[in-house]
């Protein structure tokens, strides 16, 4: 999986693409930990469209990156198919925006 990341202004992006699963963590870190340093930002995105499978690892990088920005806010977009039913099933729609 690739994990890149993008910072304008208060806004940051970080679009995957690939599988995410536990053998994804370390490039997830990576690009996370840019944006999770970097205190002006204020609002994340996570681009999900190029994601068609994600195992329970994958959710558990996602709540442990909610925490992490310590209640700034973290959307996940474009979700579909197998994804958004593996998050709605989890109810990530409770912690995080899904757009």
């Amino acid at each position: 999986m690739q994990a890149l990341s993008a910072i304008q202004g208060n806004k940051a992006t970080i679009k995957l693409d690939g599988h995410f699963t536990f053998e994804g963590h370390r490039e997830f870190k990576r690009a996370t930990n840019e944006v999770v340093d970097n205190h002006n930002v204020t609002e994340l995105e996570i681009d999900f469209e190029k994601v068609d499978y994600m195992d329970s690892a994958a959710l558990g990088m996602l709540l442990l990156l909610n925490e992490r920005m310590h209640g700034r806010s973290v959307k996940l977009i474009n979700c579909k198919g197998t994804v958004r039913s593996v998050l709605d099933v989890a109810n990530f729609a409770k912690i995080f925006t899904m757009v």
